[in-house]
This record gives C-alpha cells, sequence and structure tokens, in this order.
C-alpha cells in the first residue's frame, strides 16, 4: 500500500511526464462543454444577463495576468501558479461567454454575405479559448494580444446584450460597444504610468479612431444580433389586415410585369426596438429601398413587415431579391425569387 506521500509524488511525476497530452484532453472537454453552452445560448438570450460577471472577471484578470509571467533568467514558482490559476478560470468563462454568443451571432448572419466573417472570427476565438496550450504560453503572456483579444469579445457581447438587456436598437448598441471596447484596450495593453506619456496617449486615440471608423465603415460586417428573418413569402397581392401576401408567387413568369408583394417574419426577442426597411432588386440593380419601420419585439411568429416593388421585364433566369436591412447599416437577410427558365 502507498503512503500518502508516495502516492503524491507518483501522482505528480505522472502529470509532469504527461502535461501536454492532459491539457490537450482538457481542450477536448472544453470544446464538448462549449457546444452544450451553444444550445443554450440558441434558446434562451435571457441568459446573457450573468455575462456582466464573467466580463468584470476577466477585464481584471487581464490587467494583471501579463505581469506574472517570469522575467528572464528569474524563476519564481508562485507567479507560474498564480498565473495557471487565473488562466484556468479566465479560459472557462471565455468559453462559456463565447460559445453562448456564437449561435446568437450566426443565426442572424446571412448566407454568403460579408457579416459571416465576423462570425467566423468569433468562432476562432471561441476555439482559442478551449486550447489550453495556445492561452497558456502564447496568448496570456503578452499584454498587446491579451488587450487585442478581450477588447474584441467585449464588443462581441456588449453588442448583443444592449439589445437584448435594455431594449437598445443595434444603431446606439455599436458604437456604445466599440467606445467600451477602445477603454478595454487602453486600460490592458497600457499600464496606468504608460498612459502619462504622450505617445501612449496618441497609440491610443489611433487605436480609437482605427475602431470607430471600422465600426462606422463596417457596419455591413457585423451581424445586427439578435435580429433575424424567419421566412419570406412573395405574391401579386397583400392582405393588408392579416399582413398575408394573396396569389403567392413561387416564380415569376417570363414576359411579365407588375408590382410582386413580400412579407418577411422578423424575430426579435421581447423589448427589442429597432427599425428596419426592404430593399428590392432586380438582376442586381437597386429598383426600390422603402422608408425605416419600427420593429417591436416579442411576437412569437415575428414582426411581419410587407413591401413591395415594380419587376419588369422578366425573363428566364431574372432574378427578384429582397434585403432586409437596418437603420444602422447591416443587413438582417435576404430572400429571392426567379423567372421560369
Amino acid at each position: 500500500m502507498l503512503r500518502p506521500s508516495r502516492f503524491l509524488s507518483t501522482a505528480l511525476a505522472f502529470v509532469h511526464a504527461h502535461e501536454l497530452l492532459l491539457w490537450c484532453l482538457h481542450s477536448l472537454w472544453a470544446l464538448a462543454l462549449g457546444v452544450v453552452v451553444m444550445w443554450a445560448g440558441a434558446r434562451n438570450y435571457a441568459l446573457i444577463r450573468y455575462t456582466i460577471l464573467y466580463i468584470a472577471f476577466l477585464w481584471v484578470a487581464s490587467l494583471f495576468v501579463p505581469d506574472l509571467v517570469d522575467p528572464p533568467g528569474q524563476q519564481t514558482r508562485w507567479r507560474g501558479r498564480l498565473r495557471l490559476v487565473i488562466n484556468y478560470f479566465s479560459k472557462n468563462f471565455y468559453q462559456q461567454l463565447l460559445f453562448f454568443l456564437l449561435p446568437i451571432y450566426y443565426a442572424s448572419a446571412t448566407g454568403w454575405s460579408l457579416n459571416l466573417l465576423f462570425v467566423a472570427f468569433l468562432g476562432a476565438s471561441a476555439l482559442t479559448s478551449t486550447f489550453d496550450v495556445v492561452y497558456d504560453r502564447h496568448l496570456s503572456v503578452r499584454r498587446g494580444l491579451v488587450a487585442v483579444f478581450f477588447a474584441f469579445n467585449l464588443f462581441a457581447c456588449i453588442n448583443v446584450m444592449l439589445p437584448v438587456l435594455w431594449s437598445i436598437s443595434n444603431r446606439i448598441a455599436l458604437p456604445v460597444s466599440a467606445a467600451l471596447a477602445v477603454l478595454a484596450f487602453a486600460t490592458i495593453r497600457y499600464k496606468f504610468g504608460d498612459l502619462a506619456q504622450l505617445q501612449r496617449r496618441r497609440q491610443v486615440g489611433l487605436a480609437a479612431i482605427a475602431l470607430v471608423l471600422l465600426v462606422a465603415l463596417g457596419r455591413p460586417l457585423i451581424p445586427p444580433a439578435p435580429l433575424r428573418v424567419l421566412a419570406t413569402e412573395f405574391g401579386q397581392g397583400i392582405n393588408r389586415g392579416t399582413i398575408e401576401v394573396t396569389r403567392p408567387l413561387e416564380a415569376l413568369v417570363p414576359g411579365w410585369s407588375g408590382r410582386v408583394y413580400a412579407v418577411t417574419s422578423i424575430y426579435a426577442p421581447l423589448g427589442l426596438s429597432d427599425r428596419i426597411g426592404h430593399r428590392w432588386y432586380q438582376d442586381g440593380h437597386l429598383v426600390w429601398a422603402s422608408p425605416y419601420y419600427r420593429v417591436e419585439g416579442g411576437r412569437k411568429d415575428g414582426f411581419r413587415l410587407w413591401t413591395s416593388a415594380p419587376a419588369k421585364d422578366v425573363k428566364p433566369g431574372t432574378m427578384l431579391r429582397i434585403e432586409v436591412w437596418t437603420e444602422a447599416g447591416q443587413l438582417v437577410g435576404r430572400a429571392e425569387i426567379a423567372g421560369q427558365d
């Protein structure tokens, strides 16, 4: 029978000999847990209120973890152990936060559109948080990488949290999220004493300008979470009482000209208020853009918006496309109807 001290020594030796393998197994476990969190995030947006505590911890941890890296030639055991413990909690919080946000942004993204790039970056960020070796040995030891990593994820979280919890439109949520991301980047990237230097303040200012321009010009790259299109129906008329199309259309008849009506059902959580509009295109050319109408969230079947546009000189293969846009300039979704061959 092994003595406790002998057993402990044997266990520590095993862990040390198989450290990389154990971290890889833990990464797989973290990835599996992330899938479960994605399932929860796709079904209950209200859970996002609990991420405020995660954000607070991650912000504070990001301020101090880079300072726990041992200076060259000075190995201090307590620094490494403390950094390992803080990183363990940080990675778990990042995993739960990011895998919760992923299905929300994915549902709001439009297929074959530029805003899928944002979802891809968010997915890469979530996967990075599950790779223990990458996070512990490369990301968490570099203050610049920690600042960029946290600022991006903070932006993604606040951009959803404001519309869901406080019914703030995407038009306002975007710049507020960007401002908080700049603040987070500045406080983590530079120590308080560094910000007193003129050069450091200029760097922070340039970073802020770059992020503001990115948000202002790159709004089509960001999905308008949590808004999303549930369904679109085309027809030759509209019942304004029930907001349903009449004489539904599955395709356009060649040689036909007239007005085509469309009803889009748009999902928005209870309490959310935003402004959206339709843009109609025929063979890639804009033929009509509607005014923006206020969306009130909470309807089970979605907020139903209808508009119409002319279809002229329909030919085989003619493509009539309707796109749903927010007033902030974000693509919510699209649908198409084609001319019969």
